[in-house]
């Protein structure tokens, strides 16, 4: 839950919230052979499985992630940091309730940037998807290489986690991405 939502639950101001959820984070991260950790994802506080200890749970306690927003987590993945007006560019309007639901399941995180918000992955993105790093530059790069390892582009990617959306994707380039890159070689 969000600060503003525990607040409005128990009644009680923002700032005591905030407060009480660090103190408690801190409490839970002292015990010794706790399994839990207390955190903050996408500006939502949850308690979950301690992140290597993800691995020794079931597949069937991982949530499950609708199919239809795979392409979404997929691009951003890919392109990151990308804004969403470029997310929107490749999938349509329907971009913006994907990334509010890829939000909201914590997979991504989107901070407002100028008029625009600018999407990354989070780590219970890269826990989930089996990714070995957690910084979203690193998950970018090895997202790269794992589509690079199937032969496809980004939009061929994510076209192909959604087959029956039948989706039309747009390819995107990130200019600045490709300057960096020249002005290294």
């Amino acid at each position: 839950m969000s600060i503003e939502e525990l607040s409005k639950l128990i009644d009680e101001p923002k700032g005591v919230i905030l407060v009480a959820l660090n103190s408690l984070q801190k409490s839970i991260s002292n015990r010794e052979a706790c399994a839990l950790q207390l955190s903050e994802v996408s500006g939502r506080w949850i308690f979950e499985v301690k992140p290597e200890l993800s691995s020794l749970l079931p597949d069937s306690f991982r949530p499950d992630i609708p199919q239809r927003l795979l392409p979404a987590a997929a691009l951003v993945a890919y392109h990151q940091p990308m804004s969403q007006s470029q997310l929107v560019e490749m999938l349509g309007q329907k971009a913006y309730d994907h990334v509010r639901e890829l939000s909201n399941l914590g997979l991504i995180d989107r901070r407002r940037e100028g008029l625009t918000r600018r999407l990354t992955t989070t780590r219970r993105f890269a826990e989930y998807f089996g990714c070995p790093e957690i910084e979203y530059r690193k998950v970018r790069l090895w997202f790269r290489n794992e589509a690079e390892k199937m032969g496809l582009t980004s939009a061929q990617l994510a076209a192909s986690l959604a087959p029956e959306e039948q989706m039309i994707i747009t390819e995107f380039t990130n200019t600045t991405e490709i300057h960096a890159e020249l002005e290294e070689n």
